[in-house]
């Protein structure tokens, strides 16, 4: 391997990453990776191992490792299905097994490093990634680049995980957020001097190619003059996914043929199935499961209106970004969601969409009416709202923005030429 290249060698280090093709996994992290390929940087992807996963790989072109921590393999629960946060709050168990992942974590890290062609580690969270992480890459002296969510900088709090989240930070050259409402939370424990950049995860601008299909979608799940509406998203309680069920009887006698599609999986799904059987009438709520990442833009295409009106868990967790509501808005219909967290980043009241409170049924059927008997205000909301997600939130933005941050590391830690 020649020297330019291994300076433009990337290793990604996460534990959220798609475990096959057409896991059901958040993808925006191979996304990433991806993109970063297309722009001349060779990414390498190192994540824990899951149940049925491969232990090496190429994924959509990108080189994947995945180490083992636990054995037998059905006993690693810690990470997917819904994330680490979600799982370790479902089953305490997951907890005793932690230690044991972090520590498989360094040490794999610290193993790739060790071959000395690496010239960015890019870790995806602040714990443990950015920690363990962190450690493999300062004992190796390779510039790292810690990235920050949010449901990492919210919900984990108590004194000694403050103190892990802000050795992690002194462990970064470099901490990139993804909201105003993220780096708020990373000031709070970073140290004065650490460098922090706002680089929010983008969304693809490819629109759905498939008209048939839009059409389908739209003779399925709406209903005479519509609107039809849309969730897509975790099915779990901080989502909102409850209040907007509850939402639909509170408009209904002014929209009559309003339909709700959810699109997601989650362990709230049975909860929330039998949810709008009590509250809303037969047919007006209906629940299409997970789908995959490249029907979604059909799926809201379809639509006439996105609604995601996330609050806060009891855990602390809040919505940092959201990148649904880009997709929304990428798609060009009009977006209601809450005044929560960083979601006002992209989603800003009377402009870009409009915004109701957090656990306010009645707020969000309001803002459903308003938008259904108003159409030039929601064309209007989603014109803008589109020309900021193409502006400011695109997979390519942030893959420019990461790659600039890279070269300007690699450039700092490269020894001078004599002469």
């Amino acid at each position: 391997m020649t020297a330019s290249q291994s300076a433009r060698k990337v290793l990604l280090v996460t534990s959220s990453y798609p475990r096959w093709i057409g896991d059901s996994t958040t993808p925006f992290v191979h996304h990433l990776a991806q993109d970063l390929r297309a722009l001349g940087w060779d990414v390498r992807v190192l994540a824990p191992h899951a149940p049925a996963s491969l232990k090496r790989e190429t994924l959509d072109g990108v080189p994947v490792e995945r180490f083992r921590y636990l054995w037998p393999e059905r006993q690693q629960t810690v990470c997917y299905d819904g994330g680490a946060l979600v799982n370790l709050r479902r089953n305490r168990w997951n907890l005793a097994k932690l230690p044991l992942l972090l520590l498989f974590q360094v040490l794999a890290v610290a193993r790739r490093l060790a071959r000395g062609d690496v010239a960015v580690v890019h870790s995806h969270w602040i714990l443990p990634q950015g920690l363990t992480a962190g450690i493999a890459a300062r004992l190796f002296r390779v510039p790292h680049v810690a990235t920050i969510h949010g449901g990492d900088a919210f919900a984990l709090s108590g004194r000694w995980l403050r103190w892990c989240k802000r050795l992690a930070c002194r462990l970064s050259d470099v901490v990139t957020v993804n909201s105003s409402a993220t780096r708020a939370a990373v000031a709070g424990f970073a140290p004065r001097q650490q460098r922090v950049e706002y680089i929010p995860m983008g969304v693809s601008e490819d629109p759905c190619r498939d008209p048939a299909q839009v059409a389908r979608l739209r003779s399925r799940y709406r209903s005479g003059s519509g609107p039809l509406l849309i969730f897509v998203g975790r099915l779990i309680e901080e989502k909102g996914v409850g209040d907007l069920i509850r939402a639909m009887p509170l408009l209904l006698p002014e929209l009559p043929d309003a339909r709700l599609v959810v699109v997601g999986e989650g362990p709230g799904r049975a909860g929330f199935e039998g949810l709008a059987a009590l509250v809303a009438p037969p047919g007006t709520v209906a629940f299409a499961g997970w789908v995959a990442a490249a029907e979604v833009p059909c799926f809201l295409a379809a639509a006439d209106i996105f609604i995601g009106p996330s609050k806060a868990a009891a855990d602390g967790w809040r919505e940092a970004q959201g990148l649904t509501f880009a997709e929304a808005m990428m798609a060009g219909i009009p977006v209601v969601a809450t005044r929560s967290a960083g979601i006002p980043d992209a989603v800003s009241h009377e402009r870009t969409g409009l915004l109701v409170a957090e656990n306010a049924p009645a707020e969000i059927a309001a803002a459903v009416i308003r938008l259904a008997t108003q159409p030039e205000l929601a064309g209007r909301l989603a014109a803008t709202g589109r020309e900021l997600v193409v502006r400011q939130f695109t997979r390519r933005a942030t893959a420019q923005a990461f790659v600039r941050l890279f070269e300007g590391l690699t450039v700092r830690s490269e020894p001078r030429a004599d002469g």
